[in-house]
């Protein structure tokens, strides 16, 4: 029997491509005459009347022990409101499931169905039963809360709500919560993904991708009106996921709400009923179907298409049980093919928003841009969601430093919602501080591991910040805190801007990517791969940047660079918003300073900095040591210290590492250096040195976006011989050094003052936002 059965599956997987492109070109030709020939239906808005009272619609099919456990609890839950109604749409059971509910729960109006018509088209029945305007379906192993129907009642005085959906836990705890009733879809590598999130934060109305077929309220004439479940997905799964994507193209909202809750044996009446194997082939081929019914566009079918005909043919060789049944399922898709095109046709005719814009609506984020107004009066404290690629605490590096130095001015005056991604979970303790400065924190560990994807022409740098979970985490945020302003740090973060029509996105590139790492390759040598890099960087920057409201930028030369790539731009960068410090953090001495110690800060993960302290140990020290003996450099920074090899084991270097607190440095050290000879953007170090009272000798390119001549405020040098002439001419004028101090504190207070210039980032906030105030869509 199992060879018969592998012999089939082998003939079935070889004819699965023959099906697919039949099927292909028979849903062509359907959408060719669609164009031609169809029209669509009109919309019946009306809201559902506020509800009094619900119908509770309940599918069953030989399941009288089930009805005798669970019923009691939807009776008692219903017995408060005499408008509400129970129906058992029974589907021609033989075990007894009428007579039973007519004798022992004689107030339950039943319908029994002379043959079986499946979960959908026993709900339907059901539904063209019910007296009431919101009907509640249930399977009949479902448990409920006592007070499980107020709350799900409540968002039917809103016209555009189709459904809302309870949450699901399970009658036995230990098992895993494979359902919750917050369900995603997403469309990715040809097929579409399904999942049920389990996430406590989520703690009233969401947007859900579909609602779930036996836990969900349902406006009664919404759901007629798209026809109820379709008969395609006979005898069940997908009749919920395909309604529910109806739903959203209609431009109705579907919604979860996780204080309405239920419990469920899981498949009580399929798992009992049906073999796994005949229930994975069900699951296979409708999904086949809800493709071929529900995704309109043929950019994600042409996509659709190959990948199946590929998988199908592989899928004798695979080990799980599920992927193995995808040729029978594609198979039978196939039989009912003409099934599938007549229900394409209906789904087009009930359609009024692409495909693309469907998929965005379930997300948090979308759906408050589309559906609420994102608008703040001027009294109104602003909801800022801010998006960060590394962790803040500790400000280990200039970027954390950057965006610490934002969140906490930010504090006076908008409600900060911070994203941020992780590199392990140990990091998770150290975030603490942030819970004081931030409205909220959500915290993401970033999964280091990045498969290489054929079809993703992203740089991999950007690739390795794509994730799902952090996605979810931003839409959450977006949503429940009712987010006016999104602001995303680093360009890997740009993937994470919406195409929002009124919250605006603001970029804080730290540096210019594609140009730092242009500049590194100059200076490290050419390299092909290192070619191929820089040109992807710079295409998937470039049309990154106009998708944001504003760009913010460290610099006027940052910004100059950019416009000469993106004239468009102009007038939407922003160069004295960000890379900014709070002077006096910083307490400011010149005198009791170490003679002859020079100090390099900065992080070695950051490759730059490696470079630079190279270039600076190799050619530029041993000139100062021939002058000064006695000078030391101490080195302090996070990260791998080896990266500098034999080269630290100098009797006049002192490596001192990750320090918690530079402060001590600062106010020690006699001069500060920056030899930095590639990247991008201005260095937080020199910032903080400024302000401490440490004079500093930089390269032209460290001290970009500062200074571009020796003497104010700090010395400028590019050749070994001049920097160590400098580094020199400091060491040995204290009173010159201390001058040069005063004036590069005068200049942060004046020219990098965090405070003013938060106000003005604020205000630049209120400003794209009252441009874009509209109506809230209606659909």
């Amino acid at each position: 029997m199992k060879l018969l059965r592998g012999i089939g599956i082998i003939f079935l997987s070889l004819c699965s491509p023959f099906f697919l492109a039949v099927a292909g070109i028979a849903l062509a030709l359907s959408d060719l005459a669609f164009l031609i020939f169809g029209k669509r239906l009109p919309i019946s808005n009306g809201a559902a009347r506020k509800p009094g009272g619900a119908s509770v619609v309940i599918p069953n099919w030989n399941g009288r022990d089930l009805l005798e456990k669970f019923l009691p609890s939807v009776v008692k839950a219903l017995e408060t409101n005499p408008e509400n109604e129970i129906i058992v749409v029974d589907n021609a059971s033989t075990d007894g499931s009428v007579e039973f509910l007519r004798e022992y729960f004689p107030a339950v109006r039943v319908l029994a169905l002379a043959e079986n018509l499946g979960f959908g088209g026993g709900s339907n029945a059901g539904f063209r039963e019910a007296r009431n305007d919101v009907v509640v379906l249930l399977n009949n192993d479902m448990r409920v809360e006592a007070d499980f129907l107020p709350r799900l009642l409540e968002p039917f005085e809103d016209p555009l709500v189709f459904s809302v959906s309870c949450q699901i836990f399970f009658s036995d705890p230990n098992k895993i919560r494979e359902e919750t009733g917050l369900t995603e879809t997403w469309w990715q590598s040809g097929r579409l993904r399904v999942r049920h999130r389990i996430d406590p934060e989520v703690d009233r109305a969401f947007p859900c991708a579909y609602p779930g077929g036996g836990s969900s309220a349902f406006d009664r004439r919404k759901f007629l009106e798209l026809g109820g479940f379709d008969d395609l997905f006979h005898p069940f799964y997908f009749e919920d996921t395909d309604l529910g994507m109806q739903a959203w193209k209609r431009g109705w909202k579907v919604l979860y709400e996780p204080r309405s809750i239920v419990y469920h044996e899981h498949r009580g009446t399929i798992g009992r009923k049906f073999s796994p194997q005949h229930v994975h082939g069900v699951v296979k081929k409708n999904l086949v179907l809800y493709t071929w019914k529900n995704i309109h566009d043929w950019r994600m079918l042409a996509t659709h298409f190959p990948e199946c005909a590929v998988m199908a043919l592989f899928s004798p060789l695979a080990r799980r049980a599920e992927a193995r049944a995808l040729p029978l399922g594609v198979s039978k898709a196939f039989l009912e093919l003409w099934q599938a095109v007549k229900a394409r046709w209906r789904a087009k005719q009930l359609a009024v928003l692409p495909q693309r814009e469907t998929f965005l609506r379930q997300k948090g984020g979308y759906f408050r841009d589309r559906f609420e107004a994102a608008s703040a009066d001027a009294n109104e404290r602003l909801q800022i969601v801010f998006l960060s690629p590394y962790p803040i605490e500790p400000p280990t590096h200039g970027g954390a430093v950057f965006m610490k130095e934002t969140l906490t001015a930010l504090r006076s005056l908008a409600d900060v919602h911070l994203v941020s991604f992780l590199d392990n979970s140990m990091q998770l303790p150290q975030q603490a501080p942030l819970k004081t400065i931030c409205a909220s924190t959500s915290f993401v560990v970033r999964k280091h591991s990045t498969p290489y994807d054929l079809s993703d022409p992203r740089p991999r740098v950007i690739r390795e910040f794509a994730d799902a979970e952090f996605d979810w985490a931003l839409h959450r945020a977006l949503y429940l805190r009712r987010a006016h302003v999104l602001q995303i740090e680093y360009t890997m973060l740009a993937q994470y801007a919406g195409d929002y029509r009124h919250i605006p996105c603001f970029l804080f590139e730290h540096d210019i990517s594609f140009q730092s790492l242009g500049r590194r390759i100059a200076t490290s040598g050419f390299r092909p791969p290192a070619l191929v890099a820089y040109l992807q960087l710079l295409r998937y920057e470039l049309r990154s940047l106009r998708r944001f409201a504003r760009i913010q930028v460290c610099s006027r030369e940052n910004g100059q660079y950019l416009l000469q790539f993106l004239p468009e731009l102009a007038g939407r960068i922003d160069s004295d918003l960000r890379a900014v410090i709070d002077a006096g953090r910083y307490p400011f001495t010149v005198t009791g300073r170490v003679p002859d110690t020079l100090l390099f800060a900065g992080s070695f993960n950051h490759l730059p900095n490696v470079q630079g302290l190279v270039w600076f140990i190799e050619q530029v020290f041993p000139v100062v040591l021939a002058r000064r003996p006695g000078v030391r450099l101490i080195i302090a920074g996070s990260g791998n210290i080896k990266r500098l090899g034999a080269r630290a084991n100098h009797p006049n270097i002192e490596v001192k590492g990750f320090v918690p607190e530079i402060q001590d440095l600062l106010n020690a050290a006699a001069v500060l250096v920056c030899p930095v000879l590639s990247g991008s953007g201005v260095r937080v170090k020199l910032l903080e040195a400024f302000a401490a009272g440490i004079p500093v000798v930089s390269t032209r390119l460290g001290a970009e976006g500062l200074c571009t001549s020796s003497g104010y405020p700090c010395e400028v040098a590019d050749e070994p011989k001049q920097f160590a002439a400098a580094v020199i001419k400091l060491l040995e004028d204290p009173s010159g050094a201390a001058q040069l101090a005063l004036q590069a504190r005068q200049f942060v207070e004046g020219e990098r003052n965090v405070h003013a210039a938060t106000a003005k980032l604020e205000a630049t906030y209120r400003h794209e936002l009252l441009r874009r105030v509209k109506p809230a869509a209606s659909f």
